[in-house]
């Protein structure tokens, strides 16, 4: 007989449960890193994120004998679903105890909740989104995420095989540092491709953000279109993601590539906050946010999160530019390493240009999934 008991989350109690039972699976891990309780509750809250513009979430909690064993998310993402023309009902921010029974129940619940909503297929987990934070990590576990990649204990893998959810996607993390070897032939590549294209690289204009995000964005949709799982970025979700972000943003590690004045590429990274955020265990407090910016200034990694390249621009050498550019820029701001993430197992053309520059893979990640006709 099943134990456990399947709450959803309805209350400001339960929300808080929801929000902090994470710390209770991750207490004895030294490689956790919790996320900023303010900006998760602003990720769930349906009134201040736009993602849900155009997607539903239920939220649950696992109970047995009146103590929680697991949380999860069912999440309906109208976008994506029209986009790929697929009928996926997405799992995500799932946490659970080594506990099979608690992992069937919650899987159950949401391709449950996503029958009633005529989807046919389960896949994740996604925190909330493809454009945000999927996949568990399958392989890399003896060193901390960088910021906005997930990180979760080994037994979830486990756990997903034996509730019959089968492999969707691999997803690649590189690291990468400098290399006087593979500069010199960095720098070979750059020279040649500034004789074939004129172009203009710059870096972020905070002033005008507002312009900066759109020109990001119709690069990003454009650029990444034909990919697995990509779903397009809204207006006010970019918006909402540069505003979140400006604050703790490098401008310098933003670089955007322009010919003939007309925006045609961008590298975007982003300082390894997960550093200064390991500190303060989640928690902007007074004392935290002093501690916070106290670390800020000793971060020595970054995350190099995306490469934008319009299609009729690629194969001229613009990727190499942009890396020469936010090289330039992260040597003389004092960062030692960098990680690119996340990239398809299968994308063949950016994998090879990563390990170009030197980059190797060190993490892996695995989003799952199972039909539920």
């Amino acid at each position: 007989m099943n134990s456990i008991r399947i709450q959803r989350v309805a209350s400001h109690k339960d929300r808080k449960k929801f929000v902090f039972f994470p710390w209770k699976v991750y207490k004895d891990d030294p490689h956790w890193v919790p996320p900023l309780v303010m900006d998760f509750k602003d990720k769930i809250n349906k009134k201040k994120n736009p993602f849900f513009e155009h997607a539903d979430m239920d939220l649950f909690l696992a109970y047995r004998d009146g103590e929680i064993t697991g949380r999860i998310a069912a999440i309906l993402d109208r976008n994506y679903n029209d986009f790929q023309d697929e009928k996926v009902v997405f799992f995500g921010l799932y946490e659970s105890f080594d506990d099979l029974e608690t992992a069937k129940a919650l899987l159950g619940k949401v391709a449950e909740w996503g029958r009633e909503r005529e989807m046919e297929i389960l896949r994740g987990p996604t925190n909330l989104s493809m454009n945000d934070e999927p996949a568990f990590l399958l392989d890399g576990f003896d060193s901390p995420p960088v910021v906005m990649m997930p990180y979760n204990p080994k037994y979830y893998l486990e756990l997903m095989e034996k509730c019959g959810l089968v492999k969707a996607k691999d997803l690649y993390a590189y690291y990468m540092t400098r290399e006087d070897q593979t500069v010199a032939q960095i720098d070979q590549i750059v020279a040649k491709a500034k004789t074939e294209i004129p172009l203009t690289l710059r870096t972020l204009n905070l002033k005008n953000l507002e312009e900066e995000t759109a020109r990001v964005r119709y690069i990003y949709n454009n650029a990444w279109e034909k990919n697995w799982g990509f779903v397009p970025w809204t207006e006010k979700e970019v918006d909402h993601i540069a505003k979140k972000l400006k604050a703790a943003a490098d401008p310098d590690l933003v670089i955007i590539a322009e010919h003939l004045g007309k925006p045609i590429a961008f590298a975007l990274a982003f300082p390894n906050l997960n550093e200064a955020i390991k500190r303060i265990d989640g928690k902007l407090t007074p004392w935290g946010i002093l501690k916070f910016l106290y670390y800020r200034k000793k971060i020595k990694g970054i995350r190099a999160m995306i490469f934008g390249i319009l299609k009729e621009y690629r194969h001229t050498g613009v990727s190499y530019m942009l890396y020469a550019e936010l090289d330039k820029n992260l040597i003389n701001k004092g960062y030692e390493w960098c990680e690119t993430s996340w990239q398809l197992e299968d994308n063949e053309p950016v994998n090879r240009f990563v390990e170009s520059l030197g980059g190797k893979v060190y993490k892996k990640y695995r989003i799952f999934e199972k039909n539920i006709l």
